[in-house]
């Protein structure tokens, strides 16, 4: 039997905001020791109130206007109750009913078609507290415990574990666009999970849903769909039933394993948070806030084909990071050639990047540099190979092009009155390869030139020497 594959998305996205989500402890707990940026709200002490961050709130609604959704002038926050050791009250601050952002959507490309997943809706909550689980006992660490955490919801759209990694590689780049959230997988500030179900072909109900977590990159989500689609064919095709359960994701087996029973809302029993006011938002803070939103990936993308006139895939590649979009459009203003230039970032720039593991950022180059450095290769003062050695020395460095060209020397022999006297001296030595060249074996020329280059130590530019060679060769017939 064939089966349809559907698949929703639940992403949880931490905010960057100075604060936490209902106090004002430090929201940047990343480098602090254990317990250092905690209080008595954070930490659930009795008496306390929480008051809401309002720059959690203007972030979450740039969100859900950078993914065309409906946004709620009227919302409000509720108790979730969520017992276990790592929510210090035993009930999550979240929303429910009366989320922030409803109804948006996310366009995606696959295999050159636009697929739409629509976003059911985004809402806010507090991230919990961190359990480092010990031989027979955990430590808890309440400094992640209320970071804003905001949660994007989809509808049950996505139809292959392909889509699943597209949209949330587009869901990060627009994050990371709006300044909103730094998207670090790794470092938990973006935390999946997926709600997978098979629908027998032509079956009109939808089959059970099981949750799969702890799926920490794109990597894992793609394998953990795959893996999770198969075993519950093989379920269903054996005459089973699919269990409404959670699993979590072993990325050292490569498979699935039963967490506990589904939730569902009832038993959570969502009730209104009574210690804090209804978020009451005006049209005209609305509008403000969208005033903010930067050029989008989609619109940089398409903006970047008309303006500089580059592929659609030169332009993708190039508009998937907010900082290389700009670092390249800096570079296109220093030097004026934006192919050049997008060559130059997508190669040798996209390698070195690969390769130190480090991103534009936080490289020493800078546009201006590779502007420099190329014009120096246009100057035929040094050629392409050189200069993939120097820019990787800007890149660790941030020296100038000039300083290293003369540091190494590495600029390239142009004169022809000096490269004259080298070719003449080689074609005296190389009779053979003259003669070859006479009887119409033109690989001849490479050899000679090669010979040329050994004769330089590399310094000869190739033009030159190619055309002293052919005009002396064309001679000697």
């Amino acid at each position: 039997m064939n089966y349809r594959i559907v698949v929703g998305m639940e992403v949880h996205v931490q905010l960057q905001t100075r604060s936490k989500m209902f106090c004002r402890c430090n929201a940047d707990y990343a480098a602090a020791p254990p317990n250092t940026y905690v209080c008595p709200i954070c930490t659930a002490m009795p008496g306390v109130l929480p008051a809401i961050n309002r720059k959690a709130v203007e972030h979450t609604v740039m969100t859900g206007l950078a993914l065309n959704c409906q946004i709620n002038g009227l919302s409000r926050f509720a108790r979730k109750s969520y017992f276990y050791p790592d929510l210090p009250k035993n009930y999550q601050i979240s929303q429910y009913e009366l989320p922030l952002c409803e109804k948006g959507y996310l366009d995606i490309e696959v295999a050159g078609q636009t697929r739409r997943i629509r976003i059911r809706r985004i809402h806010l909550e507090e991230d919990t507290a961190k359990l480092t689980h010990v031989d027979g006992y955990s430590l808890i660490d309440f400094n992640r415990a209320g970071v804003p955490l905001m949660e994007v919801v989809s509808e049950p759209d996505i139809r292959s574990p392909e889509e699943a990694r597209l949209y949330l590689t587009k869901l990060r780049t627009i994050l990371r666009y709006l300044g909103v959230s730094t998207g670090n997988m790794e470092e938990g500030a973006m935390r999946c999970e997926a709600n997978i179900s098979l629908q027998p072909e032509g079956a009109t109900e939808m089959g059970v849903k099981v949750e799969v977590k702890n799926l920490n990159s794109f990597r894992s989500v793609e394998q953990a769909l795959t893996y999770e689609i198969q075993r519950q064919k093989k379920i269903l095709e054996a005459g089973g039933r699919i269990e409404q359960v959670t699993m979590g994701w072993d990325e050292s087996k490569g498979v699935t394993v039963v967490q506990r029973s589904k939730e569902e809302a009832h038993d959570y029993r969502y009730f209104p948070e009574p210690d804090l006011p209804p978020v009451c938002l005006q049209s005209e803070k609305v509008e403000q806030i969208r005033r903010m939103l930067p050029e989008l990936p989609d619109a940089k993308r398409l903006r970047f084909v008309e303006q500089y006139g580059l592929s659609s895939y030169d332009a993708l590649l190039l508009t998937g990071d907010r900082a290389i979009a700009d670092f390249f459009e800096a570079a296109v203003k220093a030097h004026g050639d934006a192919k050049t230039v997008c060559n130059w970032i997508i190669g040798e720039t996209f390698r070195l990047m690969k390769t130190k593991e480090r991103p534009i950022e936080q490289s020493q180059l800078t546009p201006e540099g590779l502007a420099d450095l190329l014009r120096w290769v246009e100057r035929g003062v040094i050629n392409l190979t050189k200069a993939k050695e120097i820019l990787e020395a800007i890149f660790d460095t941030g020296a100038s092009a000039q300083s290293l060209i003369e540091e190494r020397g590495l600029a390239q022999i142009s004169d022809q009155s000096e490269l004259d006297r080298v070719v003449e001296r080689i074609l005296s030595a190389q009779p053979k390869a003259v003669a070859d060249y006479h009887a119409g074996k033109t690989s001849a020329i490479g050899f000679l030139m090669g010979q040329v280059m050994k004769a330089t130590g590399g310094k000869a530019n190739p033009s030159v020497v190619r055309e002293l060679l052919l005009s002396h060769l064309n001679a000697m017939k």
